[in-house]
């Protein structure tokens, strides 16, 4: 059988995932989001979550967000896991049995995953009849002018481009995902979440702070030179808000859904 490619290389996300961990608290502005809009969500099941798993915990900050609840908590960064006081195994790779859990949570993490279905229907498989799945990450509208911007100036400096960024999920493809991992009743929203920054140099720690730096399987090897740092730089700078500061636009798509009763 031919091997299938897969777009995410799971070494290199479990490193940045490790080397983002220690300093996580102070760059988890978006999960600390994220975790309340979720926890909101499922307290408006009006069910009794005896048993939830979160999945792609980073340090565990969920757990708080859910007090009555028994937590099991995974990433797929070692740091993270241990951290979580959790168990370290990517989200497409779930070693828990059927019908284990009353609720699968999952905050700013499933962008990362490469096989994404596979991943909806072990979670399917894991829940409970009638247990509620609410996650929320990072979509494809995301950086679309910064993007632009820096891969039009690779491409006029260099020839060409190589992968940057990650390929994200088309939101209007996300009810379909989860009709065919077994859900019923998706729901799928999408909001936008405006980040502001002094400099790239700031949003460049951002990303590595979040553990978000570029675990593209195809991307480069080379190191960027000085002098291609300085054009990304003022590629991503080129158009400031009228204070001077520089604005990143964030999709960000929310599931929810069940499983079925029986």
């Amino acid at each position: 059988m031919t091997e299938i490619a897969e777009p995410f290389d799971r070494a290199a996300r479990r490193r940045a995932r490790d080397r983002a961990a220690p300093g996580f608290n102070g760059f988890a502005f978006l999960k600390d989001a994220l975790c309340a809009e979720l926890a909101a969500r499922l307290a408006s099941f009006g069910r009794r979550l005896e048993c939830v798993l979160d999945l792609g915990a980073h340090d565990g900050r969920m757990r708080a967000h859910l007090p009555g609840s028994y937590i099991v908590a995974c990433d797929a960064g070692c740091r993270f896991a241990r951290a979580a006081r959790g168990i370290m195994c990517d989200e497409d790779r779930l070693p828990f049995r059927p019908a284990s859990f009353d609720a699968v949570v999952s905050a700013a993490s499933l962008h990362g995953v490469n096989d994404l279905p596979g991943a909806l229907a072990q979670v399917r498989r894991c829940l409970r009849p009638g247990g509620v799945f609410v996650a929320a990450f990072v979509g494809g509208a995301s950086l679309q002018d910064i993007r632009a911007r820096v891969i039009a100036t690779e491409i006029d400096s260099r020839g060409g481009a190589s992968p940057r960024f990650m390929p994200m999920v088309d939101p209007r493809e996300a009810p379909s995902l989860l009709q065919r991992a077994g859900f019923v009743d998706p729901v799928v929203d999408v909001t936008l979440q405006r980040v502001r920054h002094a400099d790239a140099g700031a949003m460049l720690r951002d990303v590595r702070g979040t553990g978000e730096t570029n675990i593209l399987a195809a991307r480069s090897r080379t190191p960027l030179t000085r002098t291609d740092a300085a054009r990304f730089s003022a590629a991503a700078e080129a158009v400031p808000d009228a204070d001077g500061r520089h604005s990143a636009t964030l999709e960000i798509v929310t599931l929810t859904a069940r499983a079925p009763d029986r």
